[in-house]
């Protein structure tokens, strides 16, 4: 998930002194890596077992079982120990969508592009009903709900939206150019804190956003009282493409709500239209969902490459991607193609019976897409909590952590997170697949995946730099993010990239170099 970034410091004098030898690559061993990467690769393969075979992976699902119980069976099928499920602590309630069908069937038949929100009831049924528009703008009291009393039992309810779509004419996918990667590579002028008026304005916004949640919440509790018998709601995107949620609490005592399905904004958009210029609308929908509430912890797939070396056996390079996905497709980008490169990166380094001095430790984290639960408990439960910064004895063991969660694109180098002293290591080890088009070195940070759970307890983390593809305005997220949209040149390279580094991390003498340990964030 491409997020934002923060600066880089000039590092070419440091290239010339102090890590240039002991960061010398084995040009044998990387030539190995090479062609075992590009020319026996198995990552398509494993993406197709993680996505077509298993199905979507929402956390504690049993689309993301099949998928673990699979990582788990392949990795010691590649000669790896010490794998297994490892639990990171509780979660809550698996879901998923066993029936899901909507159409209009007055004025006329069209069939609607629309998903169940995640965690949502089904409708007990078949249910066909006209549609009765809300407007919810209007609402600033639930007493004002008080005209819509005895008139929603089994009705299909829709908001009024002023949304409207407009054309677009662009391609979605996008490589990084060269320019834009320079760009990345400059130092980034600090932003000023807004203050004044800008200030005021963005807190009388969130203000107001969250005064239409907590009445969107009121309005829900009405309907479900009154007996509507569905909720319709539009989703973003557009041109077929929708981007789901979730509608529902996955814990254990969650209370009850209305089946709610979020619609394509085209379809959205024409039963809003024909609604409100009186022309009856009408739908029927048959949705069922099932709640799975008999294992509510969540689990990381684990496994080593034991290392070799009586001196650095101990010691840990991590590398990882989160397995679990959405469930309105079978989560290929987000994130199948960041497991399928991590597991082919361990497959290279043990097929080719490289023997590392440092255990290698793969993880494919679950509930990443709930808060990073997966990698945030497991990091707790093994290296120290960030909040108090109480750190184990595990915590000074780990040299780095390799994570990959941004789409399908070939990796284009790497973002530091500040860690400038890791720039030259980088430099070195990059260099030899300059012909790859992995060159970028920035220490700005990128946000929003599971590296952060490392990062936060001082232990380096790293994200790489990817092309983004149509990661962001086509598959993230979305009904269109399955194995169709996967580059196979590109996971190619980003495997053979990692399996490098993480390689590299394993061999050098020294751990990679830590920043300055982070203040503890405290409980709130």
């Amino acid at each position: 998930m491409k997020k934002h970034f923060l600066i880089l410091v000039a590092f070419g004098a440091l290239t010339l002194t102090g890590f240039a030898q002991q960061d010398n690559v084995d040009p044998v061993i990387m030539q190995k890596i090479r062609n075992e990467g590009l020319n026996n690769s198995q990552v398509m393969k494993t993406a197709f077992y993680l996505t077509d075979v298993s199905g979507p992976r929402l956390s504690n699902s049993p689309g993301l079982k099949r998928a673990q119980d699979w990582a788990v069976n392949t990795l010691k099928s590649y000669g790896l120990k010490n794998v297994k499920l490892e639990p990171w602590g509780k979660f809550g309630k698996g879901w998923q969508v066993e029936k899901n069908y909507v159409a209009m069937i007055a004025p006329y038949y069209h069939a609607i592009i629309a998903t169940p929100k995640a965690w949502t009831p089904g409708t007990n049924g078949a249910v066909k009903s006209d549609v009765v528009i809300i407007d919810i703008t209007k609402i600033d009291t639930i007493l004002k709900m008080d005209p819509f009393k005895g008139k929603l039992k089994g009705k299909i309810v829709i908001f009024d939206s002023p949304a409207s779509l407009a054309p677009t004419f662009r391609a979605d996918a996008n490589r990084y150019t060269e320019d834009e990667l320079s760009k990345i590579a400059e130092p980034q002028t600090a932003q000023p804190a807004r203050q004044g008026a800008g200030a005021g304005a963005n807190a009388n916004q969130m203000a107001q956003l969250r005064r239409v949640r907590a009445m969107r919440t009121q309005i829900g509790e009405f309907l479900k009282a009154e007996g509507a018998g569905l909720l319709l709601s539009m989703g973003r995107g557009a041109h077929g493409t929708l981007f789901t949620t979730n509608g529902a609490s996955y814990a254990e005592d969650a209370a009850p709500v209305l089946p709610e399905l979020e619609m394509s904004p085209e379809d959205y958009l024409r039963i809003v239209r024909l609604v409100k210029a009186g022309i009856k609308v009408e739908l029927e929908a048959d949705i069922k969902t099932q709640f799975f509430n008999n294992d509510l912890q969540g689990y990381n797939v684990i496994a080593e490459i034991p290392g070799t070396d009586k001196d650095l056996k101990d010691e840990l390079v991590m590398l990882g991607g989160h397995l679990d996905s959405w469930h309105a497709a079978t989560g290929a980008t987000d994130n199948a193609a960041g497991c399928a490169v991590m597991m082919e990166a361990v497959r290279i380094i043990a097929a080719q019976n490289l023997n590392p001095k440092r255990t290698i430790r793969i993880a494919l984290w679950s509930s990443e897409e709930q808060g990073l639960f997966g990698s945030r408990g497991y990091v707790a439960n093994h290296f120290g909590n960030p909040r108090t910064m109480e750190l184990k004895p595990e915590h000074e063991k780990v040299s780095a952590y390799y994570n990959l969660d941004n789409g399908t694109g070939k990796i284009r180098g790497i973002y530091l997170q500040g860690n400038n002293a890791a720039a030259p290591i980088f430099q070195t080890w990059l260099s030899p697949f300059k012909d790859l088009d992995a060159t970028t070195i920035t220490s700005r940070n990128t946000g929003g995946t599971d590296h952060l759970a490392f990062d936060a307890v001082g232990i380096p983390g790293f994200q790489f730099i990817q092309d983004g593809i149509d990661y962001n305005t086509r598959t993230h997220h979305s009904n269109m993010d399955t194995y169709d949209r996967l580059i196979a040149d590109d996971l190619k390279q980003s495997a053979t990239i990692i399996a490098a580094l993480v390689y590299n991390t394993a061999q050098r003498q020294a751990k990679i170099p830590r920043k300055e340990l982070p203040k503890a964030q405290g409980t709130n």
